[in-house]
């Protein structure tokens, strides 16, 4: 049997707090970094998608990075405004779009290696204390986002 926490309301025993302010303070260490590159942290990350692979669909694009596509649409019309990415409808599916990087687009991918370098560094950590890190924020995001069991059928 695992030892389990017990219930709290005081905010320093939440976890939810614990996960909101790490997240709020690593992209506010995100933002000048981001800036110098003209980005926001929503499109870096649309970017990031397209240096791994290029030529992915909207609808690919929202599904890796849990966004509607209310929320991804201006941020792409965005990106492409500033030249960084093209779209396009695709010839086999009118209805889906594909979105492909600009050779501007591309060259921000070496820059974009150095931020990554520098939160690395603001981070401090050795391989297996990030690597560890972060496949526990992975293991979090799965079960937080599983479908809950329906506790009528037990």
């Amino acid at each position: 049997m695992t030892d389990t926490p017990s219930p709290s309301v005081a905010l320093d025993d939440q976890l939810c707090f614990a996960l909101y302010a790490a997240s709020r303070a690593i992209t506010a260490r995100y933002r000048p970094m981001l800036d110098e590159l003209g980005l926001t942290y929503p499109q870096y990350l649309v970017l990031m998608l397209l240096w791994e692979d290029d030529g992915q669909t909207v609808g690919q694009l929202g599904a890796r990075l849990a966004l509607d596509s209310g929320t991804l649409s201006p941020l792409l019309k965005r990106l492409t405004a500033a030249g960084l990415v093209t779209r396009h409808r695709r010839a086999d599916d009118e209805r889906s779009v594909s979105i492909r990087l600009t050779d501007a687009g591309r060259a921000l991918e070496g820059p974009a290696c150095s931020v990554s370098a520098q939160m690395i560094d603001a981070l401090a950590m050795g391989t297996e204390e990030f690597a560890s890190l972060r496949n526990l924020l992975h293991v979090i995001t799965e079960r937080v986002s599983a479908p809950q069991a329906d506790a009528t059928s037990v």
